[in-house]
């Protein structure tokens, strides 16, 4: 077995560079020196880096560049949420980078500043009380209409549409957005790299009595959706709640009070993506690739994803869920939770996941088994993972814990663009070291 110090001295692969054209070394807003040549002291501008050939799916058919051939007027150096919202809107889909530097708030007002007027949530939780309206019927009237009302503000202000051909990165260890939610909509040639996303809030969640045996709080808004959207890569980046945990949450109903939704999707014919060196953390529904059952016409064929050296940290389930796509989800570290656990890989309609030479830290009490969960009928490769430091067939320890609930083996297909593969014994130490915000050199 690796030592610390050799695992440690293992690097990720090198991103391309591309030729950077003389005149950009200046930012077009004129913050010029600002992240310019920011790789902790390396001299390279990670803002150029390219995704290596091989890295994944989002490398195949053309690869990915963002915005690395970017000029001088498409240089952007941004330090609020309204710089980063019209940084994103200029110079429409001409390559361009946009360095964030420190932490952008997309809530700034607060809650507060989304409501709209005659809004009142006491109100609310008094017209809707179950002791009042039940569970039979979903809820409807004037608190409804301001709540929805409010979501739209909110909606309208937290949103950041990327287009095509950009570049978002991080400059140095500490930078991030927070209370946003980054849509990588109907575009093609995007990287985001280096950034701390904390899941945005949702202010306004709506009551859904029917929905359940007791009902419950239903939320908006992922950190990250690419959606309908080619060749995207994301690197680097931490994905967490942050200062909300759910366990912050209040409970009405003596339901919780979700203000949550995932942090990462990739949905709705979306393709050709890599999420590589990322954290996960403390998170319930984390990671989605195809939201819906009923999507196969835009969905078959697309959602080819590769998941690689990612942790994923006390997360509760979809790490990632997957109907459709053809995903290679390899040498991933997953630090399960004690408590609520349920489960890693979802197995969901048409699915062809392959699980290789990932690692897992379960806790006392929670079964191998549990990592696997079988939504639809769809085979899964499962090969090489470890758990707990031993190698464990995840299939056959799910079939012997879920009988009825059988998973059959074989996706059909091989993937081939792994650029490195480690073994998964040093991956509790290399992929705690290296991925996440701050940690790219």
């Amino acid at each position: 077995m690796l030592s610390l110090t050799a695992v440690t001295a293992l690097a990720a692969p090198a991103a391309t560079a591309a030729p950077v054209p003389a005149s950009a070394s200046a930012s077009a807003d004129g913050a010029a020196a600002t992240g310019a040549a920011w790789s902790h002291g390396t001299g390279r501008d990670l803002a150029r880096q390219t995704l290596p050939a091989g890295d994944g799916w989002a490398s195949a058919d053309g690869g990915t560049t963002g915005g690395a051939a970017a000029d001088a007027a498409h240089v952007h150096t941004v330090t609020t949420w309204a710089q980063f919202r019209a940084a994103l809107a200029a110079g429409g889909d001409a390559p361009k980078i946009i360095r964030v530097v420190g932490t952008l708030n997309a809530t700034e007002g607060g809650c507060e500043s989304f409501e709209a007027p005659g809004y009142d949530f006491d109100q609310y939780l008094a017209d809707y009380d179950p002791a009042v309206w039940g569970y039979d019927r979903e809820v409807s009237g004037p608190q409804e209409d301001l709540r929805a009302a409010s979501a739209k503000n909110q909606d309208q202000a937290i949103k950041a549409y990327v287009p095509s051909n950009t570049t978002i990165v991080g400059v140095g260890r500490n930078a991030g957005i927070t209370g946003a939610s980054l849509q990588v909509k109907g575009v093609n040639n995007v990287i985001v790299r280096n950034l701390t996303l904390e899941s945005p809030l949702d202010c306004f969640p709506q009551w859904d009595p029917t929905d359940g045996a007791t009902g419950a709080w239903n939320s908006e808004y992922d950190a990250m959706v690419v959606y309908g959207s080619s060749h995207v890569w994301i690197d680097h980046n931490t994905f967490t709640d942050g200062r909300y945990p759910d366990s912050s949450l209040p409970r009405y109903y003596g339901e919780l009070y979700q203000q949550h939704d995932g942090e990462l999707d990739i949905v709705r014919g979306a393709d050709l993506v890599t999420a590589s060196w990322n954290v996960f953390a403390d998170h319930d529904k984390t990671l989605m690739i195809g939201n819906s059952d009923s999507a196969g016409a835009t969905d078959r064929g697309k959602l080819r994803v590769t998941l690689h050296h990612n942790l994923f940290s006390n997360v509760v389930e979809r790490a990632p869920r997957v109907r459709f796509g053809q995903v290679d989800t390899y040498n991933n570290h997953y630090v399960i939770p004690a408590d609520g656990y349920a489960y890693s890989f979802g197995i969901g309609a048409e699915s062809r996941l392959v699980a290789e030479k990932n690692s897992f830290r379960l806790p006392e009490g929670v079964p191998a088994g549990k990592i696997l969960k079988k939504w639809k009928e769809a085979p899964v490769t499962v090969a090489g993972n470890y758990v707990n430091g031993r190698s464990v067939d995840l299939l056959a320890a799910h079939n012997t814990q879920f009988p009825g609930e059988v998973l059959q083996p074989d996706a059909g297909w091989t993937p081939t663009l792994r650029t490195r593969v480690d073994h998964p014994r040093v991956l509790p130490a290399l992929v705690t070291h290296r991925a996440g915000a701050g940690r790219l050199r």
